[in-house]
């Protein structure tokens, strides 16, 4: 998954989900006023209740579209309506659907002013995406948060490729953490992933159970200028097919 050209417009109407397909949408989180209605329109009350808190105009514009936009894709899949979709959240806070088709599964993330959301059926799955900025301060954030052979790896490449690095880790590692659901209580130094530039995506090793790390598929993203992306997959043999969000 390699360039900006890969990402195509979805067709119309539904979408067909292949049992050895992972498809991940990209969508802004600043539509035009319309579009912004209307998935307004989509959200449930408790959804209508959180964004009326927002305190900044952004902020609440950045929830509603990325909330629409959940329930407008997801409508592709299961047929209903975007605003007849239910979730329910597991015990770890992993966000799933409700009372529709149990196969289908669905990660989101989102940074600044676009979202992904991956999308499977019947295999865990976990996304992220992270804005690049500078980070004068990752070398410490890194020794808080990364695994040993991380850390001695990050601490080594020259300085100028260090914040590449450092969001290739952090969303390589979230990724596998949101796929396994069970968010921050899983120590995010007890795995390595890869991250050297140039090096392809993986889970490398998996401290407590060495077997683990070959049960995922680890791919990088590329979402687009300025943000770096990570999915994190059960099983192998599967097929990205990524696709833009047109609000």
């Amino acid at each position: 998954m390699r360039s900006d050209a890969e990402w195509r417009p979805a067709p119309s109407g539904p979408v067909a989900l292949g049992a050895d397909e992972v498809h991940v949408w990209r969508a802004s989180l600043r539509p035009s006023p319309a579009a912004l209605a209307r998935m307004e329109a989509h959200l449930g009350a408790d959804e209508r209740d959180r964004a009326s808190r927002f305190r900044f105009a952004e902020h609440r514009t950045a929830f509603v579209a990325g909330r629409g936009a959940q329930r407008e894709i997801l409508a592709r899949y299961t047929g209903l309506a975007p605003a007849a979709h239910r979730y329910r959240t597991t015990s770890h806070g992993k966000p799933m659907l409700d009372g529709a088709d149990g196969r289908l599964r669905f990660n989101v993330s989102n940074a600044g002013d676009m979202a992904l959301y991956a999308v499977t059926l019947e295999r865990e799955i976990g996304v992220d995406l992270e804005a690049l900025k500078p980070m004068p301060d990752g070398i410490d954030i890194a020794k808080r948060f990364f695994s040993a052979p991380e850390n001695e790896i990050f601490a080594a490449l020259p300085e100028t490729d260090r914040e590449l690095a450092f969001f290739q880790c952090w969303t390589r590692k979230e990724a596998y953490i949101k796929a396994v659901g069970e968010g921050l209580s899983m120590p995010l130094d007890r795995f390595d992933v890869s991250f050297r530039p140039g090096e392809p995506a993986r889970l490398l090793a998996t401290r407590g159970d060495p077997d683990e790390a070959g049960r995922w598929t680890l791919r990088e993203l590329h979402p687009g200028p300025g943000y770096v992306g990570a999915i994190v997959v059960r099983g192998a043999g599967w097929t990205p097919v990524l696709f833009d969000f047109e609000a």
